[in-house]
């Protein structure tokens, strides 16, 4: 289906559409239940749990950030300045996940043998993370000065930020699968499929203001970059629960969505005169409340409803 024809469905079509796929992704695994049973784990081959966790990471991580992408023709039809809106709520969904993997560092760096050495680390992760993407964004300015912003490399930088931060999320799924943890696999899966269908939208945003939409190829490579890394935090997870190891991810995590966020500030000028509107200014607390209802309020329903035996 081409982008015109998409554009020509109603917008309620437009924006449910993703709502129904992702609630019959959940069906599904309430209904198979496929991570009931892993008394197997302790007998498969490194080569079995490597292919299982690359399976559960992509489910937990690539899926849903697709899944969220559909919402892409929805946020292309918007008015410019609805579409600057939508960047700035797209910052409040990066600026709670900035504050969320703050607070999984200092915690990991709590539980480290060296809290002073843990620290430095985590000063490091987030400073030389910042440094280099800076750096990097600077070149790529003056690269691009004559032609003006592009949106497809915001929304690439955007997919990398996200990605770094789902290396932690694949951490928790790999220690969960190695410890034959059933409930608290499914828990985070559920978990991380509500809370990664909100990076789709966040990729693609900036991409919706440029005036041709990219090829599909570029759509299927920043799901990668963004969702993938769940997989490859799933294999270092199952090696071994490292604190250090995770105050790292985290904190360079935290280096590239800073700036991360200050590329979307700097789309939003580009385009208009003032950054910090009240329209603009909603849509960003909208998104970092919607993150928090979504990661901690609806987790903690489900880990006490559902998971947790009567």
């Amino acid at each position: 289906m081409t982008d015109r024809s998409l554009a020509n469905l109603p917008r309620w079509v437009l924006a449910i559409g993703p709502v129904v796929v992702l609630g019959s992704i959940f069906v599904f695994l309430y209904v198979t239940s496929p991570f009931g049973d892993l008394s197997g784990v302790e007998n498969a081959s490194r080569l079995e749990i490597l292919w299982m966790l690359t399976i559960i990471g992509a489910l937990a991580g690539v899926v849903p950030v697709v899944v969220g992408m559909l919402w892409f023709p929805f946020i292309r039809a918007l008015d410019p300045r609805y579409l600057h809106a939508f960047l700035a709520l797209a910052a409040g969904v990066l600026a709670f996940i900035a504050v969320e993997m703050t607070e999984e560092a200092v915690e990991h760096a709590g539980e480290a043998e060296s809290t002073v050495f843990a620290g430095g680390l985590a000063v490091l992760g987030v400073g030389g993370t910042f440094a280099v993407m800076y750096v990097a964004s600077k070149w790529r300015h003056r690269k691009m000065a004559t032609s003006g912003k592009s949106g497809l490399e915001i929304a690439y930088l955007v997919a990398l930020a996200l990605g770094l931060h789902s290396i932690g999320e694949g951490l928790g799924i790999g220690v969960a699968f190695i410890g034959q943890d059933a409930s608290m696999l499914t828990l985070l899966v559920l978990a991380f499929i509500l809370h990664n269908v909100m990076e789709g939208p966040t990729v693609v945003a900036a991409v919706a203001r440029d005036r041709s939409a990219p090829p599909l190829r570029h759509f299927a490579a920043m799901g990668l970059i963004a969702g993938g890394p769940v997989i490859l935090g799933g294999w270092i997870g199952s090696f071994g629960e490292s604190s250090l190891l995770a105050v790292l991810f985290y904190a360079i995590a935290v280096g590239a969505i800073v700036q991360a966020l200050i590329e979307v500030a700097e789309l939003i000028r580009f385009d208009a005169e003032a950054v910090l509107t009240r329209v603009n200014a909603a849509t960003f607390v909208v998104g970092f409340i919607l993150m928090f209802l979504l990661e901690d309020v609806l987790t903690d329903v489900l880990l006490e409803g559902w998971l947790v035996p009567a």
